[in-house]
């Protein structure tokens, strides 16, 4: 039986990666330099969202006339 015709479940456990200390540190300062743009990003949306909802919370209340 080919691999394509096979549908059991096969589970697969990683138990350790090689990688050199220095790649290590590389590749997590290019992460935390790739999240800045998210983390810009995704302040902009809740803003937007916040500055929505929270008006028209306010105004459902009546507490933004005076």
């Amino acid at each position: 039986m080919s691999d394509m015709q096979n549908n059991e479940k096969q589970e697969v456990t990683i138990v350790d990666i090689k990688m050199p200390f220095l790649s290590m540190v590389i590749f997590l300062v290019k992460l935390a330099i790739a999240s800045i743009p998210a983390v810009m990003i995704l302040s902009v949306l809740f803003m937007i969202f916040g500055a929505i909802f929270g008006g028209a919370f306010q105004g459902m209340m009546g507490m933004g006339h005076y």
